[in-house]
């Protein structure tokens, strides 16, 4: 260390928090560290010009005359503000975002000759309370929204404060960090002169000064279109970066009837050339975006979609379909909810298709036709009383019994593959009998899923992105459960620009860069993510979301600084219950169909298979909000094909699955087992026959209650029949291999006397030896699974060799298992666990540990468990 140059200590000192510890090494580095031009470029290289002094008025010890001197001439910044604070803070007067000594560790005669250079640079400074220049600044903001004449802070006031002053922030703990890019959009004339002074403001944070230039007055005046039209120009014309993004701009088109002079401004920009895009095409995507929420169904939101369709017209059919729902759904006339009564028969059906009509042919939305009619009725969030949409398709389009029967299979099979429509298809059936066997005929004819229709298992990407058209689940995204915040978010693309406040030249701390790290890592860009060059220029000019203006300037002004993951958190019910994709009351279609067909229909299972591929988990845990839940008869059957999907695409089967195999639900390879070929085949049956008890149904009953009921030991009080109390015959095994009959214990007294017992024959004992031969439920589940399981352990072996085999020699590559692999090998012992404890329920604890799957090898082998052994200490 002695031996290194000056230069190079320089650049150690400069790395160190607190370098005391550095001057105490050698004496060369305690006069090295001596030295007022060491001391000056050490504030100036670790905290830059603008907060140098700053800091180096905290550190009294190291402060001198010379070193402030070497400072200001060396470009570090000195505004009046400082200045100020400094005076307020020495002489024990508050300042509210300084929590340490700060400047009381200066000595006086050192602060005093801070002073003197102080006041001959700006001559006398104010020092009262509410005279300091970050007050002026402050009170201007509070009256930013009153016209330029009732303002208490006048504009030559605050051009003296920025330009002859040098006003700028000095530290990230001044609240005035975060609140002049505010005084910049409300002045936009300043800022060029707080350019001069080394205020900085990144192009990332121009919606947050854009917000507040667009503000809603709290006195509306007749310049103030005038006034943002001249800000905006000015602030375009001084900084090219500063621009009006598209977020901005779709923020203020949601307030075109409540702030009619930003709308207005945001018009006159558009003509003149000032806005960097089209706003015609702003309005079009934001009209767009209500096809998939709720806020569809608001009075105000259609009253502000139709001030802007009627400014901006468009020819897209999906903007047609919006405003065609806003028509529909946001009428407040009344409608009965009986599908049977017409507009001669009720008079409120009348008048509402009568205001529907007139709504649509003055805003030029007519003719309609039979498709428009099923796109409206097919909306997600079309209420559950429709029949005045089926009445305006009668009346008005002339529509006849077959043609409204055509509308009527339509929307029922269009909504088949919407997973919140289960209401609607409840209410087309009730009053359409034909549509229950048109509806069951159809899901077996055109979604019934088999191992061939999936993705190969080695193309992993596609097994990703499987998705079955029926059940799909509109809580999660990527097959993850939504949180409120991500839920509420709106169908747009997350922002890349965080409304953070921006920070001045030098503003860094170990906080920020970790969070700005940390934000950069989530927000980076996998391998199979879109080239960002080549939408590069769309991401910049920002992306449209359904928040209004003062939405979003309410979500900045409460929420804390450097919070961007907690955006969603500062919302109130309003700003978020529109954004849900889906509506407020209503069934999921796949518990529709399981509770309307019964639990062992053709359209129940193929339901039942799209749910669990889905991992929809409202479908296939329904059960769980019945009456009759804990009973597995009540629900549809698992299959050992549900499995064998689950482990073709690699995902985890639902906790649902291992509760039916551990409740005794019987075991089944597929559907075609208890189903006939006619209901498979697409046979049209009724829901009345769907319903009938089966003889399937009552089999798997007596199977759960033979599993799960105790049954006693054998007795030889008297002779008992081989068949159950209600004549069903006992199911028995195969017969065992030599060795498990090798292992079997004996019942035979040898040298008796009688001969039933001497010859093995006691009826009683042979039943019970029968039975305990029987193989249950549980125990074929837990074979075939853990076939199962050695196959998937299988083709991850020969996955890792290949992976291994083709990684670069010395490379240790980690190969993760499927999800399913994982589940299955979790989840298996836990159910032999349990099968044993059952079986030791029923017969006892000497009950063997038996192994009914088919291996490799040729007989089965029994063993006893080895008893642990004590340890003797000799005494």
């Amino acid at each position: 260390m002695d031996r290194l140059c000056d230069e190079i200590l320089q650049l150690i000192l400069n790395e160190l928090q607190s370098p005391a510890a550095f001057t105490l090494i050698s004496r060369r580095h305690h006069e090295f560290a001596q030295d007022p031009y060491v001391r000056a470029s050490y504030f100036l290289a670790r905290y830059g010009r603008i907060q140098a002094l700053y800091w180096a008025l905290g550190r009294g010890k190291l402060l001198s005359e010379r070193v402030i001197d070497i400072l200001l001439s060396s470009g570090a910044h000195l505004s009046r503000y400082l200045v100020q604070c400094a005076m307020h803070h020495y002489f024990r007067t508050q300042v509210p975002f300084i929590k340490t000594r700060w400047v009381r560790t200066i000595p006086l005669p050192v602060f005093s000759y801070f002073l003197a250079i102080a006041a001959r640079m700006y001559g006398d400074i104010p020092v009262a309370k509410g005279e300091d220049d970050g007050s002026i600044l402050t009170l201007l903001l509070k009256q930013s929204r009153f016209p330029n004449e009732f303002r208490a802070a006048k504009w030559e006031q605050v051009k003296d404060v920025v330009e002859k002053y040098k006003f700028i922030p000095f530290s990230d703990r001044d609240p005035m960090m975060a609140q002049f890019p505010l005084v910049l959009a409300i002045e936009p004339r300043l800022l060029p002169y707080a350019r001069q002074n080394g205020f900085n403001m990144d192009r990332k944070y121009r919606n947050f000064v854009f917000r507040r230039m667009f503000e809603k007055p709290a006195m509306m005046f007749e310049s103030r279109a005038d006034e943002i039209v001249q800000n905006v120009r000015e602030l375009s014309r001084l900084d090219p970066d500063m621009f009006l993004s598209r977020t901005v701009a779709a923020e203020i088109c949601m307030e075109a009837k409540t702030n009619e002079a930003a709308y207005t401004a945001l018009k006159r920009l558009d003509k003149e050339g000032v806005l960097r895009f089209e706003l015609s095409s702003v309005v079009q995507d934001l009209i767009k975006l209500f096809l998939n929420t709720r806020s569809v169904t608001t009075s105000y939101t259609a009253s502000v979609l139709r001030v802007l369709y009627k400014d901006f017209p468009s020819e897209d059919p999906t903007v047609r379909l919006v405003l065609l729902l806003t028509v529909f759904l946001s009428e407040p006339t009344p409608v009965p909810s009986n599908l049977t009564l017409t507009s001669a028969t009720s008079t409120s059906l009348a008048r509402y298709v009568e205001a529907c009509h007139e709504e649509i042919e003055e805003m030029g939305l007519g003719p309609l036709t039979r498709k428009d009619i099923t796109n409206v009725l097919l909306s997600k969030f079309v209420p559950e009383r429709f029949g005045g949409i089926l009445e305006y398709a009668r009346s008005i389009l002339n529509l006849d019994k077959s043609e409204m029967e055509g509308i009527v299979t339509d929307v029922a099979l269009g909504c088949l593959e919407i997973g919140c429509k289960g209401k609607m298809l409840k209410k087309l059936v009730d009053a359409h009998d034909f549509l229950t066997g048109v509806i069951a005929a159809h899901i077996v004819k055109h979604y019934r899923i088999e191992l061939d229709d999936l993705p190969p298992a080695e193309d992993e990407k596609a097994c990703r992105e499987y998705t079955a058209p029926l059940c799909a689940d509109f809580m999660m995204r990527g097959r993850t459960i939504l949180a409120f915040e991500e839920a509420t978010a709106g169908p747009v693309v997350q922002m890349a620009e965080p409304t953070e406040p921006p920070h001045a030249e030098g503003a860094e701390h170990a906080d920020e860069n970790a969070e700005e790290a940390e934000g950069a890592s989530e927000d980076e860009e996998g391998p199979d993510d879109p080239d960002p060059v080549g939408d590069a220029d769309e991401e910049d000019l920002g992306t449209i979301g359904q928040d209004t203006l003062s939405a979003m300037i309410r979500k900045d002004e409460m929420m804390p600084t450097r919070r961007r993951r907690y955006h969603e958190l500062y919302t109130n019910y309003h700003d978020s219950i529109g954004k849900l994709p889906y509506p407020a009351d209503y069934i999921q279609v796949g518990t529709w169909i399981h509770s309307h067909y019964g639990n062992l229909s053709a359209a129940a299972a193929v339901v039942r298979v799209h749910a669990v591929i889905n991992q929809n988990y409202s479908v296939l845990h329904h059960h769980l909000y019945t009456p009759d839940g804990p009973v597995v008869a009540s629900r549809v059957p698992t299959t050992l094909k549900q499995f064998k999907i689950l482990a073709r695409l690699g995902r985890s089967p639902s906790m649902g699955l291992y509760d039916d195999i551990e409740f005794g639900t019987e075991f089944y390879f597929s559907e075609e087992d208890y189903l006939s070929q006619e209901e498979l085949s697409g046979g049209v049956q009724s829901a009345s026959s769907a319903k009938k008890p089966r003889r399937t149904r009552m089999k798997s009953e007596q199977a759960i209650k033979c599993e799960t009921s105790p049954t006693p030991g054998p007795s030889t009080a008297g002779p008992s029949t081989s068949r159950q109390a209600d004549g069903s015959p006992v199911q028995v095994k195969k017969r065992p291999r030599r060795s498990v009959a090798s292992g079997v214990k004996s019942y035979v007294v040898p040298d008796s006397d009688d001969e039933d017992i001497a010859d093995g024959r006691d009826d009683s004992l042979q039943r019970f030896a029968k039975k305990r031969r029987a193989e249950s439920n549980m125990q074929r589940w837990i074979k075939h699974l853990a076939l199962l399981l050695k196959d998937e352990q299988k083709k991850y072996n020969e996955k890792k060799r290949r992976i291994h085999a083709a990684a670069p020699p010395g490379v240790k590559v980690k190969v993760p298992k499927t999800e399913f692999h994982k589940s299955l090998a979790l989840n298996l012992p836990r159910l032999r666990r349990i099968d044993r404890a059952k079986r030791e329920k029923l017969y006892g604890a000497d009950v063997p540990d038996e192994d009914d799957s088919e291996g490799d090898e040729d007989e089965y082998q029994y063993r006893t468990t080895r008893a642990k052994r004590r340890k003797v200490e000799d005494d």
